[in-house]
């Protein structure tokens, strides 16, 4: 049976395994397709795009964008977006360059107190990655003042801790037009990491449906079997399109295997062929 893996990362977001290597790793696995969906930003695609002709493997320019939804952060997935669209293109650079103020502001607290960090740690020789909290997480991890990536989000990064900063948010609404602008097809990543509760994800799943999301990200490394059931069960009732991904980081989240999560995600090519067929009946 063919497999793939629909929500990766690379080193242009907060992965630590860069585009090509990406694209090779999962040939190595023998996926059939990946999407490559860093954190808001399309800057890696070309790349892997090129390794995709040397590897034979298809690589599905995507993007995962950050967005909120009553003071919840949610992310919402890219696939087959037109990576050169200007619309789409403007709209990262805003959310980036609100990201980068948020960074600027966290970094300039953490130094304030006396930590030792600098931006060249958090880039990690990648100066034009996008950098997000988990980029923090690794810098206070190298410099020994937390024992572990978990620990430095719940001592020092998540919501209501000491240096936690928000930024101007982008709604899921936003984050959809923006995709399907550019030709691109939305799907609702991970909605269980969330903690909603199963009557406040279906209200949000209603509501992104309306918006024009098309599928759901049913299939995830986070994800129990019962959790699974019930989002493919979801995505029948609104009609959208199941999808699945191990949200691989490399090194930033080492217990995630590409392709395999944490040892049992499997997401058939078939779900893969449904959305090509859900986009071409469009």
């Amino acid at each position: 049976m063919k497999t793939v893996d629909l929500h990766t990362h690379s080193t242009a977001s907060d992965g630590s395994v860069a585009p090509k290597e990406l694209v090779a790793m999962a040939a190595r696995q023998g996926l059939s397709a990946i999407a490559v969906t860093d954190h808001d930003t399309l800057s890696g695609i070309d790349e892997a795009l090129e390794a995709a002709e040397h590897f034979g493997i298809e690589v599905i320019p995507g993007v995962e964008i950050s967005c909120v939804w009553q003071e919840k952060e949610l992310h919402m997935l890219g696939f087959y977006i037109d990576h050169k669209n200007p619309a789409l293109n403007r709209f990262l650079a805003e959310a980036v360059e609100k990201r980068a103020e948020r960074n600027r502001s966290m970094l300039a607290a953490f130094q304030a107190d006396g930590f030792d960090l600098t931006m060249e740690d958090l880039t990690c020789g990648y100066p034009e990655t996008t950098i997000t909290r988990a980029h923090f997480a690794r810098a206070l991890l190298s410099h020994g003042y937390v024992s572990s990536i978990d620990q430095a989000f719940k001592k020092y990064l998540n919501p209501g801790r000491p240096y936690y900063r928000d930024r101007e948010k982008v709604s899921p609404e936003e984050s959809i037009a923006a995709i399907r602008a550019a030709g691109g097809f939305p799907v609702l990543a991970h909605p269980c990491q969330y903690k909603l509760g199963w009557a406040k994800t279906e209200e949000l799943i209603a509501l992104l449906k309306e918006a024009g999301l098309r599928g759901l990200e049913c299939f995830h490394s986070s994800n129990n079997q019962e959790e699974s059931r019930k989002l493919r069960s979801l995505a029948m009732k609104y009609g959208l399109a199941p999808t699945g991904g191990s949200d691989f980081h490399g090194k930033a989240k080492p217990d995630i295997e590409l392709g395999k999560g944490r040892g049992r995600l499997i997401v058939p090519a078939l779900y893969l062929d449904d959305i090509k067929l859900a986009m071409f009946l469009a």
